[in-house]
């Protein structure tokens, strides 16, 4: 069943997150250690506003346990959305931080879409992506966009599959990625 996260399933949001988002957690939370990062980013998914907010998720759940998860938002509102993790950061080093603009304002943006490796295979990730496509339709949205490593050639196979097509390539935390686009 795909439903609305809740702030209780942040522990296992964090983990799938940071399966998602690899090196990238490490910027957003200024932490290095794996423990740190995943505590950081519970504590992110717990607040009301920002980026990965349990507002902006949809949770595959098996026996209402996550086992997937999609973070999604207004492309236009990721600057907003960024400012408490600006925050955090800036409070953590003294430094302004840089964080990499991942969307465009006009798209609504599929930030983070991850299933446990337990249960891959089974489809999962295609039910959170209709599952998040379906929600930005509804929402009057007529374009939604994700970032694929360009190193990961089977999600983009699969972002492909699903009418995705690549729009630019852009640099996030060091890597190049696609920006992929599908009208809803």
């Amino acid at each position: 069943m795909i439903r609305e996260a809740r702030k209780q399933d942040c522990k296992q949001a964090a983990v799938l997150i940071l399966d998602a988002i690899h090196d990238i957690a490490n910027a957003l939370t200024g932490e290095s250690e794996k423990g740190k990062v995943l505590k950081q980013l519970e504590r992110y998914y717990c607040q009301e506003r920002n980026r990965i907010s349990y507002r902006n998720c949809l949770v595959k759940a098996v026996d209402d346990y996550p086992v997937g998860i999609v973070v999604a938002y207004d492309g236009k509102d990721a600057e907003a959305l960024d400012e408490p993790i600006r925050d955090h950061l800036r409070q953590k080093s003294g430094k302004p931080p840089v964080i990499d603009q991942e969307a465009d304002a006009n798209d609504y943006y599929l930030d983070t879409i991850s299933v446990s490796p337990v249960h891959g295979g089974k489809g999962y990730g295609t039910e959170l992506l209709q599952a998040a496509m379906q929600h930005a339709k509804e929402l009057g949205y007529g374009t939604v966009s994700l970032n694929v490593e360009e190193s990961n050639a089977r999600a983009r196979q699969l972002y492909e599959r699903l009418g995705f097509s690549a729009k630019k390539t852009i640099m996030i935390n060091g890597h190049l990625y696609y920006y992929m686009i599908k009208p809803v």
